[in-house]
Order: C-alpha cells, then sequence, then structure tokens
C-alpha cells in the first residue's frame, strides 16, 4: 500500500482519516496508541471468556452478570466511547473477574455432568477398527457422539484439548473412548493425513483441512470450514456413516502413556503429604506450566525447563502446552506425582483453587506460596486467563514464547512494575530464579 493511501484510510478509532489527524500508525489515533492496543486486549480477553461461557451454555449454565459484562466490555471498544488508557486496564481486570467466574461456571457445569475427574492413563496410538477422532474442546459434543456410536464398532479418540474427557466419569465409562492421537493443535495436518478415519472438530483451534482428508472432515458448534459438512444439533449419523465406509485402523504399539484428570479434589486430598514434604524440604517449589501450544522453535524451552527442573519440584499442567513434556516420565516424591495435568485450559480455575487451598494449608499469602507460573501464550483465551491472574494480584509471572500482539512498550512497563511480569529467557538461568 502506498503511503498516500494509508494516510488517506479511515481509522475508525477517532472517526477520521489518518491525514487529518496526524496519525504515525495505521488505523490508530496516532495520539493514544496505547488505547488501541489496550481495546485489542480486552476484545481478545472477552473472546476467551465467551469461548467458555458458551461451552458452559451447552450444558444448561449461563451467568447473567458475566453476560452484562460482556455487552459492557464489547461496547466500551466502540468509536470515541473512551480514550484513557486506565479506563480499560481496569476493564481487562474486570474481564480477568469475570473470566475467573465464567471457569468456575464451566468446571460446575462439567464435574455436575460427568463427575469430578479421576487421574487416568490414556494411550496414544491407533486400535484395529473404524475410528473417529474428536478435536476442539467441547464435552458435550464428544458425549452426544459417544452415545450415538456405542454398540457399532466404531473406535472413538480425542485429540489435542479433548484429553482431559477420558479423566471424567461420566465420559470414560464409554469403552469405545479408546485413546488419544496426536497432540497439541497444530499437529492436526499431520495427524488428520496419517489416520484414515472420520475426523470432527467441535470447536476453535481447527485449521484449513487438507485435500487429502477434506472429505472425511466434519464440524459442530462454532466450528465452520469452508467445503467441511457442518452438523447441526447433534446429529452424527454422517460422520458415523463416514466412519464405517473408510478402511480399518489397524493396531500400532500404544507405548505413550498420557495421564490426566487431576481435579482439585483429587491433588488437595494429598494436602497432608504435601505439606510433611515441604516442611522437610523434599518438595522446594510447584512450578505451573500451562497455555496455549506453538509451533514456533522458541517453544522448545518449555521442553527444557521442565525436563531440567529438579527433583524436588512438582509441575502443574494445563492446556495443549502440556504436550511439550507431558510424555516424559517425572516419578514421584513419596507418592505425589512431580507431572500433574490439571485439564484443558479453563481448568486453569482449579490451578487457583488448588493455590488459594494450600495458601490456607501452609498460612501464607498467594504471592508467598512456593508457587512459580510460567505461561505460554498463543490466542484469546490466554488473554482471559492472564488477566484473571493479574486480577488475583499474581506477581513473578513468566510468560513466552513471545510476547502478546497487543503489548507495546508503554503496556510492557506497566505490567513489569506494577505485576513483576517476567518475559522467558534461558531455561537454566530462569530455573534458578524460580527454585530461588
Amino acid at each position: 500500500m502506498e503511503k498516500k493511501e494509508a494516510l488517506d484510510m479511515f481509522c475508525y478509532q477517532c472517526s477520521q482519516t489518518a491525514r487529518e489527524t496526524g496519525c504515525t500508525v495505521k488505523g490508530v489515533c496516532g495520539k493514544e496508541p496505547t488505547v488501541a492496543r489496550l481495546q485489542d486486549n480486552l476484545l481478545f480477553a472477552i473472546k476467551g471468556i465467551a469461548a467458555y461461557l458458551y461451552h458452559a451454555r451447552e450444558l444448561g449454565y449461563t451467568d447473567e452478570e458475566v453476560d452484562a459484562f460482556l455487552e459492557r466490555g464489547f461496547y466500551s471498544t466502540l468509536t470515541n466511547v473512551n480514550f484513557d488508557p486506565q479506563k480499560f486496564v481496569n476493564l481487562a481486570l474486570e474481564a480477568g473477574q469475570m473470566n475467573l467466574k465464567t471457569m468456575q461456571l464451566l468446571k460446575k457445569a462439567h464435574i455436575e455432568t460427568y463427575g469430578e475427574p479421576i487421574p487416568t492413563k490414556v494411550p496414544v496410538g491407533s486400535v484395529k477398527g473404524p475410528g473417529i477422532v474428536v478435536t476442539g474442546h467441547s464435552l458435550r459434543t464428544l458425549e452426544e457422539l459417544l452415545k450415538q456410536t456405542e454398540g457399532k464398532g466404531i473406535n472413538v479418540y480425542t485429540h489435542s484439548e479433548l484429553l482431559p474427557a477420558h479423566g471424567y466419569p461420566g465420559l470414560k465409562k464409554y469403552k469405545h473412548l479408546v485413546g488419544q492421537l496426536g497432540g497439541p493443535w497444530f499437529d492436526q495436518k499431520a495427524t488428520f493425513s496419517k489416520y484414515p478415519v472420520a475426523i470432527l472438530g467441535t470447536s476453535n483451534c481447527v485449521l484449513l483441512p487438507k485435500d487429502e482428508y477434506k472429505q472425511r472432515m466434519f464440524t459442530s458448534g462454532v466450528a465452520q470450514l469452508p467445503g467441511i459438512k457442518h452438523i447441526e444439533d447433534y446429529d452424527f449419523a454422517p460422520v458415523i456413516e463416514k466412519a464405517l465406509e473408510l478402511p480399518e485402523l489397524e493396531d500400532e504399539p500404544r507405548e505413550t502413556v498420557l495421564t490426566t484428570g487431576f481435579g482439585a479434589s483429587t491433588v488437595l486430598s494429598l494436602a497432608p503429604k504435601i505439606k510433611k514434604l515441604v516442611e522437610a524440604g523434599k518438595i522446594k517449589q510447584f512450578v505451573l506450566v500451562g497455555g496455549c501450544d506453538s509451533p514456533k522453535p522458541q517453544a522448545q524451552y518449555y521442553t527444557e525447563l521442565v525436563s531440567k527442573l529438579p527433583p524436588e519440584s512438582v509441575i502443574l499442567t494445563l492446556a495443549c502446552g502440556k504436550y511439550r513434556f507431558n510424555d516424559l516420565d517425572l516419578g514421584d516424591i513419596e507418592g505425589v506425582p512431580r507431572l500433574i495435568d490439571l485439564g484443558q485450559c479453563n481448568d486453569a480455575i482449579v490451578a487457583v483453587d488448588i493455590a488459594i487451598a494450600l495458601t490456607e494449608l501452609f498460612g501464607v499469602e498467594l504471592n508467598e506460596l512456593p508457587l512459580t507460573l510460567v505461561l505460554s501464550w498463543m490466542e484469546q483465551k490466554a488473554a482471559a486467563i492472564l488477566w484473571s491472574l493479574l486480577a488475583l494480584d499474581m506477581k513473578g509471572i513468566y510468560i513466552g514464547p513471545i510476547l502478546p500482539g497487543w503489548v507495546n512498550q508503554e503496556i510492557l512497563n506497566i505490567l513489569v512494575e506494577n505485576y513483576d511480569l517476567k518475559p522467558i529467557g534461558d531455561p537454566e538461568e530462569d530455573i534458578r530464579a524460580i527454585m530461588g
């Protein structure tokens, strides 16, 4: 685009052209670029809240206070509504509080519908027979598919963020939910090409399909892709028909076994033992390593970090970032697993519940716990969760592999000064700082 054209572009932030305002940033009022970035951040956080709220509503759970905030938050980003940066910082913190409430609502919906998760070993790989692989976040969609495939000789597999489904009693009771294929969201093109099964995308994180599996892919819910059949009202007859007409999968070695399903009650049942081990110095630090995975080479940081953390550390994890290291055998500390998978990204609320319980157990404030958060950044839900943690006044959070796109130097300075936010660095140096 030529410079002249850019200067004549209409700006929806200030209702004028860049030429009229002397704007130096395309599409943003040159006087307040930070406001526009904070508005972007708020929109990302709202998208994350809306995603969790959608899945709660699928199960019949709603919250009027959260609905009202979404209206007000969206409205605040309209043209010429507000140009005060602090106002949007406050709104972001409120979004964090509303996200906490939404995650609590979704946790309640999942547990009351499917039961409290229990630790479950999930083999990775195929077993002989027709198959359907389900990716995304919707437990309701997976449940409906399991009901409709029961007794039909079809094996159902999870992919990416649906791995934690195996830990819920109401879902694991289906014996044809046989395991996991693949890992994080971005491996789907390779995974879906490798296994000639029917594919069902249930939410965000679906990618444009390759031609080789396009004709056997389906979507449901909010997920829709061009040229892909969309399933309405949970009627999965076309998916089942496709699965049965495709060649059967063969048995393959399932040597990789992932463990998921550590709900808050399971972890906190170990509280007396955890307290003794901490007081004895056998557990020196809890490190929560979670968030979205990224195909960027910098994301290898998380594998290296977890593999090099000393044996007196316990690693909590959630969301698809765990696929960087969740196949590692880290052992246990006198019966307390060193690697604890808490679930999907929305299960960050489980980590919050555990942290708050630990403050009561040790009689300290949240930021006095032997607990460090190391987050991996990727998309909108990460924005909502970051502001939830900041709303709890969590300090010293590590974040990477790159900073969020809405952060400029001014915003970064605020986050560093007020919350001691730390961009990740060298894994070994960060470990030394984390372990004190």
